[in-house]
C-alpha cells in the first residue's frame, strides 16, 4: 500500500503531508540532476527551452538565468496542480516578465505550437507516462527540426526504486523509453554516462527529426 501511495505522490504530488514530503525529497535528491539536465541541455540565450515535469521549478529556475537575449523564451508543463503552484511561486518575477510560461498540464496534450521549442529537458518524468510513444510523439510534435532534447536519470536509484514496485510497469527501463523516441520520429537516441560531483548519472539524448 505505501508503495502505491509513494508512486501515485512521485507521479503526480498533491496538497497533502504526503505531497509535501516528496516535494521537499524533490528539492534535494532533484537538484544535480536537474543542474546536469540544464547544463547537458546546450541552451543558447535566444532559445525556446521546454522542461517536461518541471516540479518544483529548480530547473527552470537555472534555466531562466541561461536566457539573456530578448528572444530566450522558457516553457514550463506539469501535471501536477502543486507542483504547478509551487514552481509559479518560485519564478513569479520571471513570469511577470513573460521570460517564463508555465502550463499545468499533460504531456501528452501540451498547449503548444507545432514546432516552437530549440531544447527541451526534464529529469526523473517518463516513468509516470502512461503511454511512452504518446508522449513522445507530441514532444516531437513541438520542437523544431534539428531540437535537441535531454533527459537525465540516476538509473541505479530508479532501478532501486522501481524493484519495490513504486513505479509504473516497466515504462522506467530506458530502452523502453529510447524505443518510443526512436519510434516516433527521434534520431540520434543515445544513453551516456556522466560523471557529476562524484555521483555518475545517465543522460539521454534525442534530436528532432523532421521532414520537410
Amino acid at each position: 500500500m505505501w508503495a502505491e501511495i509513494l508512486g501515485k505522490q512521485l507521479g503526480h504530488p498533491t496538497r497533502t503531508v504526503a505531497g509535501w514530503l516528496v516535494s521537499r525529497y524533490l528539492k534535494v535528491y532533484n537538484h544535480i540532476i536537474e543542474e546536469s539536465a540544464v547544463q547537458l541541455c546546450g541552451i543558447q540565450p535566444g532559445d525556446t527551452v521546454l522542461e517536461l515535469g518541471h516540479g518544483p521549478g529548480l530547473g527552470l529556475q537555472s534555466a531562466a538565468k541561461l536566457l539573456t537575449e530578448p528572444t530566450g523564451r522558457l516553457i514550463g508543463v506539469d501535471y501536477s496542480a502543486y507542483m504547478h503552484q509551487t514552481a509559479s511561486e518560485r519564478l513569479k518575477e520571471f513570469v511577470a516578465s513573460g521570460k517564463v510560461t508555465l502550463h499545468h498540464c499533460d504531456i501528452a496534450a501540451m498547449p503548444l505550437a507545432d514546432s516552437l521549442v530549440d531544447r527541451v529537458f526534464h529529469c526523473n518524468c517518463y516513468y509516470f507516462w502512461p503511454d511512452l510513444r504518446k508522449g513522445a510523439t507530441e514532444i516531437h510534435r513541438v520542437m523544431k527540426p534539428g531540437g535537441v532534447m535531454v533527459t537525465v536519470l540516476r538509473l541505479s536509484s530508479v532501478a532501486a526504486i522501481a524493484a519495490k514496485r513504486v513505479l509504473p510497469a516497466e515504462n522506467w527501463r530506458p530502452e523502453a523509453y529510447m524505443t518510443a523516441l526512436r519510434d516516433t520520429g527521434f534520431t540520434d537516441v543515445r544513453m551516456e554516462d556522466i560523471q557529476h560531483k562524484r555521483i555518475t548519472i545517465q543522460a539521454i539524448y534525442a534530436t528532432a527529426s523532421k521532414s520537410d
